[in-house]
């Protein structure tokens, strides 16, 4: 799994205008912006956020897709380290990775003029 908190974010969230990223730093990012570029995963990330600690069937409900896809989606939504998760007995619990979410705000942050 990426590292959610590259190098060149991890210490003061250096926005691009900044300075350059480097090339590693720069496949970490995109990993997390490959997965909330499907609308499904970023209504998930959403949901999760806004529901704080949530599980698989909570988040499938809001959906009209299969009980699979939405496992599929929080599996991609996992491996980039956007979320995590804690099993509590027969369920999955879903939390975002603030760390994460962090950086990948902070990389796109434009001082205003």
């Amino acid at each position: 799994m990426p590292d959610p908190t590259p190098a060149s974010t991890a210490a003061c969230c250096a926005p691009l205008v900044q300075e350059p990223l480097s090339a590693e730093d720069a496949g970490q990012f995109a990993a997390g912006f490959r997965a909330l570029a499907d609308p499904v995963r970023l209504r998930l990330l959403s949901l999760i956020c806004a529901g704080g600690d949530t599980s698989a069937g909570e988040l499938a409900a809001a959906f009209a897709v299969t009980g699979p896809t939405i496992s599929h989606h929080l599996k991609v939504l996992r491996e980039a380290g956007l979320v995590e998760t804690e099993r509590r007995g027969t369920s999955i619990r879903y939390r975002t990775r603030e760390e994460a979410m962090s950086a990948l705000s902070g990389l796109l942050a434009v001082p205003l003029s």
